[in-house]
């Protein structure tokens, strides 16, 4: 179960601690929450975006078949079931994708008891999936962010009790009993948050691009491997607060712009985006499709949140394939 309400009251002291922006700490919101407001503001009045150079780390080539997978909220049996649906892994968990991809939109985190498991799991099929000429490429979700600035009211209690972990955060002794061994593995330069610090927020492989809640012209505008390499110095610890770009209401983390119903105006932001990137399409998850993985604008935007942890209920087993430009969705009952 989530934390009592009673214990939450640490978290502050803890997020005061790390991330130093106070209101700038954007609580997760429901999967509704302010919907048609905020992809109003996403939309209206956004600067012109730059070039394709605005992402050119983190930009992969069209591979022969690529999977991708949505939020994971600590299912560690969800996450084997979709890797195994994406041609992934065998039965011990080893790769037999060869030159496949799989790009996961991050969430790895809370909700769930299996997160280090999956995190573990995620981290060493992307040395197996090299070694073979493939990849797996996990993203840095507004969970993972949340972690790492010291917002634990998501986490469930067999998760506060994380065990030992080298090298420890040097913010871990700042942090109350009841989280010590959580903040010691995720506050900034904890061993978690190092490993996550190797993940990007926005990533693109051949003609799709990928984040957890969605990019939108602004983001390209200030510049993606800007924004990736901000976040990655951050967790590493090598910079002293999360930085604004990530932690605001329309972050490439937050927003819920794409999440929703489409509207001639989303889909005008979209169009910017692909264009600006020079890619057909724009794969989220974030806001859980309760239908299944659903699209907008013509399939130029796939959202592929639906809802696979055990938290949310037994929905299907859903992935997103792209296979020779064609797009299509494979699902399996639990």
């Amino acid at each position: 179960m989530e934390l009592a309400t009673e214990s939450r009251r640490w978290i502050g002291i803890v997020v005061g601690l790390v991330a130093l922006v106070g209101c700038q700490s954007r609580p997760a919101p429901s999967a509704q929450e302010k919907g048609a407001q905020e992809k109003t503001a996403a939309v209206q009045a956004a600067p012109a975006p730059k070039p394709s150079e605005s992402l050119r780390e983190f930009r992969f080539p069209e591979p022969e078949r690529l999977v991708a997978i949505g939020d994971l909220h600590g299912d560690f049996s969800a996450a084997r079931a979709a890797l195994k649906l994406a041609g992934a892994i065998d039965g011990s968990d080893s790769w037999i994708g060869g030159k496949l991809v799989v790009v996961q939109t991050g969430d790895q985190l809370d909700r769930g008891d299996g997160e280090r498991a999956i995190l573990d799991l995620f981290d060493s099929l992307a040395e197996q999936a090299t070694r073979a000429g493939g990849r797996v490429l996990a993203l840095n979700g507004n969970h993972e962010t949340m972690n790492v600035q010291g917002d634990f009211r998501y986490v469930t209690e067999h998760g506060l009790h994380f065990g030992e972990v080298s090298p420890a955060s040097p913010l871990g002794p700042s942090a109350p009993e009841r989280f010590r061994q959580r903040a010691e593995a995720f506050l900034p330069g904890g061993a978690y948050a190092k490993n996550l610090s190797r993940r990007p927020v926005v990533a693109v492989v051949g003609a799709s691009a990928f984040a957890h809640g969605g990019i939108l012209p602004e983001h390209v505008a200030y510049g993606l491997d800007r924004i990736n390499r901000e976040v990655m110095s951050w967790m590493a610890g090598d910079s002293p607060q999360i930085p604004p770009a990530i932690a605001a209401e329309d972050a490439l983390v937050w927003t819920r712009a794409y999440g929703g119903a489409e509207s001639p105006e989303v889909c005008q932001a979209v169009r910017r985006v692909l264009s600006s990137l020079s890619v057909r399409r724009i794969v989220v998850g974030h806001t859980v499709q309760k239908s299944g993985v659903t699209s907008i604008c013509d399939g130029s935007v796939w959202r592929i949140d639906v809802g696979l942890s055990a938290y949310y209920g037994d929905a299907p087993i859903s992935v997103l394939e792209v296979k020779a430009g064609k797009v299509s969705v494979l699902s399996a009952p639990r």
